[in-house]
C-alpha cells in the first residue's frame, strides 16, 4: 500500500511572505534565512522561491554549495562561518560570505591567500556566538589589517528574547549595545530577525535576516503567521486507514493513555512520530477529518494516530485528515505538543511525499 501522507509546499506562499518582509522592512535588504534545508520545506525549492531576495543565510558550506549547484548566484552568507582551512578554497571558488564570531577564524583567515567578504558577529546578549562589545574592536582592527578582507567589513548581532510578549527590556538593550559598539565604523549593519522584523522596528537596519516568518509562520508563541499577513507555506495531510468503534471506558493506544467517556467512533490516520508528526501531541491536539475540527486521542505511534470521530458520522476509511496547514495553523499543533513551530517544520521525516506547487 502507497501510504497518503504527504508535506505539499506552496511557492506562491512563500513569495507572498518574502513580499510581506519588504513591505514591513522597506528600507532594509533582505537576507533570506533556508538554511536546515529550508526550515523544512526544501532548500532548492525555498531559494527560488526567494529569488526576489538580496542575499541567503545558510549554516554551513554544505548548505552553500547546494545551493550553488542549484543555479542560484545570489550572495551566500555562511552563518557559523568556517572551521577549517580545507573550506576556504570553497569560499573562493563561490564567493560565499562568512560570519566572524571567533578569534580562532580570524587566525585561519590571515593564513589565508584569498579575500573574502565577513560580516563581524557581536555577541549583545545572546552568549552563543560573537565578539562582546569590550573584544569587538580589536576583532575588528585585526580583520582589517589581515587583508583579506573583501570590500567594507560588515556586523551583524542576533536577538535573543525579541518573540516574547510584553517587550522584553533585553531586546532595545541589545538594540543599543550594538549600535553603540559599532558607533562610526563604515559598514552596513544587520539586527532583526523575524521576530525583530515584526514587532522592533528600530532594529531594521541595513539587512534584516528573517526566516521563520517567510514560511508563514509567526515567531511569536501567542500568534499566528496569518495574524501578521503571512500564508502558510506547508500542509502536511494524510487519510484515514481504519475506522471503528469502541465501548465506553475503552482505552486507546499504548499505556491506555485515553479512556473513551462513552460509545466512540474512532479512526485512524496514517501518520505518526516516524513522520516527524510529534509523539508529545496531548489529547484534544486539533486535526481536520474532510476539512471539520477533530482531536487526537491516545498516544501518537511511530506510524499512526488516533482521532475522535463522535463529531464524524460520515468518515470513512481513505478520508483527507489534516495535520497542520492554512485551515489548521502549525502554531496550533505546536502549542498543544510543547514545542515550537520551528521543529515541527524541520522534522518532518524523508519518508513523507513532498509535493511541490
Amino acid at each position: 500500500m502507497t501510504r497518503a501522507t504527504r508535506a505539499r509546499i506552496d511557492t506562491d506562499a512563500l513569495t507572498h511572505n518574502l513580499t510581506r518582509v519588504r513591505e514591513i522592512a522597506p528600507d532594509s535588504r533582505v537576507m533570506a534565512c533556508i538554511k536546515a534545508n529550508g526550515y523544512g520545506h526544501g532548500l532548492l525549492e525555498a531559494a527560488k522561491a526567494f529569488r526576489g531576495a538580496d542575499a541567503f543565510a545558510v549554516a554551513c558550506v554544505e548548505e552553500a554549495l547546494e545551493l550553488r549547484s542549484g543555479g542560484l548566484g545570489h550572495p551566500v552568507v555562511l552563518l557559523e562561518g568556517v572551521q577549517r582551512g580545507s573550506e576556504l578554497s570553497a569560499l573562493r571558488e563561490n564567493h560565499f560570505e562568512i560570519v566572524v564570531h571567533d578569534p580562532s577564524q580570524i587566525e585561519l583567515l590571515e593564513s589565508a591567500d584569498t579575500r573574502v567578504r565577513v560580516w563581524l558577529k557581536i555577541d549583545t546578549g545572546m552568549h552563543r556566538l560573537g565578539f562582546s562589545p569590550e573584544d569587538a574592536s580589536a576583532a575588528r582592527d585585526r580583520l582589517l589589517a589581515s587583508g583579506v578582507v573583501d570590500g567594507e567589513l560588515r556586523f551583524m548581532t542576533h536577538l535573543a528574547s525579541a518573540d516574547l510578549a510584553g517587550g522584553p527590556p533585553e531586546t532595545p538593550e541589545q538594540i543599543r549595545r550594538f549600535l553603540d559598539c559599532t558607533g562610526d565604523w563604515s559598514g552596513e549593519r544587520s539586527i532583526a530577525n523575524s521576530a525583530g522584523i515584526l514587532g522592533w522596528p528600530e532594529s531594521h537596519q541595513d539587512w534584516v535576516r528573517p526566516g521563520i516568518m517567510l514560511y508563514g509562520v509567526s515567531p511569536f508563541p501567542d500568534r499566528t503567521g496569518s495574524e501578521h499577513g503571512l500564508r502558510p507555506a506547508m500542509s502536511v495531510t494524510t487519510e484515514l486507514i481504519a475506522v471503528k468503534e469502541i465501548p465506553a471506558g475503552a482505552r486507546v493506544g499504548y499505556g491506555g493513555h485515553w479512556q473513551a467517556p462513552e460509545p466512540t467512533r474512532m479512526g485512524i490516520a496514517a501518520i505518526g512520530y516516524g513522520d516527524g508528526y510529534p509523539r508529545h501531541a496531548e489529547n484534544g491536539t486539533p486535526v481536520l477529518v474532510n476539512g471539520r475540527k477533530s482531536q487526537v486521542i491516545g498516544r501518537v505511534s511511530m506510524d499512526m494516530v488516533a482521532v475522535d470521530l463522535r463529531q464524524h458520522p460520515e468518515a470513512r476509511t481513505g478520508d483527507p485528515v489534516t495535520l497542520w496547514g492554512e485551515a489548521l495553523p502549525v502554531e496550533s499543533l505546536a502549542r498543544h505538543a510543547g514545542t515550537i513551530p520551528y521543529e515541527l517544520l524541520c522534522g518532518v521525516t524523508r519518508r513523507v511525499k513532498f509535493d511541490v506547487d
